[in-house]
C-alpha cells in the first residue's frame, strides 16, 4: 500500500535527522575533537568546556532544513518516485541521504543555513562567534555525511 504523503514526509525526516544525530556525549566528543584539530592552540580541557556550550542545534534548525528539504522535494519529484525513495533500502536511505547533502550545498541553502546560524547563535549566546563555530562544524557534519554516503554507495 502507498505512503501518505504525510507518511514519506515522517520517513524522510527520521532518515536524514539519524544521518545527523547522535548521543549528546558522543556530539561533544566530536565537538571537542573538531576544536582541537582547528584550534591548535586550545588545550583539552578548553575544547571540552567549548564543546558544552554550543547548543544542540537539532530541534530548531534540523528540523527546519530538513522542513524546506521536504518542501523542494515534493514540489521537483513526482510521488511514484518518492515513493520509490521511501522504502526503507539501506540504498535509498544513502540516496536519500545524497539528495539531502546536494540540496544543502546548493547556493540558496549555504546562505540560509548561515543566516540561521548567526541568528540561532545571537538569540542563545548573545555573540556571532559563537555562529561561525557552530557553521564550521556544522560544515564538517554535512562532510562527514558526505563521505558515509559515499560509503554505503561502494558497498
Amino acid at each position: 500500500m502507498p505512503l501518505t504523503q504525510a507518511q514519506m514526509r515522517a520517513h524522510i525526516y527520521l532518515v536524514i535527522l539519524d544521518k545527523f544525530s547522535n548521543s549528546a556525549e558522543r556530539r561533544r566528543e566530536a565537538l571537542a575533537e573538531y576544536f582541537l584539530v582547528t584550534m591548535p592552540n586550545i588545550s583539552q580541557d578548553a575544547a571540552e568546556r567549548l564543546a558544552t556550550l554550543i547548543p544542540d542545534l537539532m530541534p530548531e534548525l534540523y528540523s527546519k532544513w530538513i522542513g524546506e528539504f521536504c518542501e523542494r522535494l515534493f514540489e521537483t519529484i513526482p510521488d511514484e518516485q518518492i515513493q520509490h525513495l521511501c522504502d526503507g533500502t539501506t540504498e535509498n536511505n544513502a540516496a536519500m541521504g545524497l539528495v539531502f547533502l546536494m540540496f544543502m550545498e546548493s547556493e540558496r541553502m549555504e546562505k540560509q543555513v548561515e543566516e540561521d546560524l548567526r541568528s540561532y547563535a545571537l538569540k542563545h549566546s548573545g555573540s556571532d562567534d559563537m555562529g561561525d563555530l557552530v557553521a564550521a562544524y556544522l560544515r564538517g557534519k554535512v562532510d562527514a555525511l558526505r563521505e558515509e554516503v559515499a560509503g554505503e554507495k561502494i558497498q
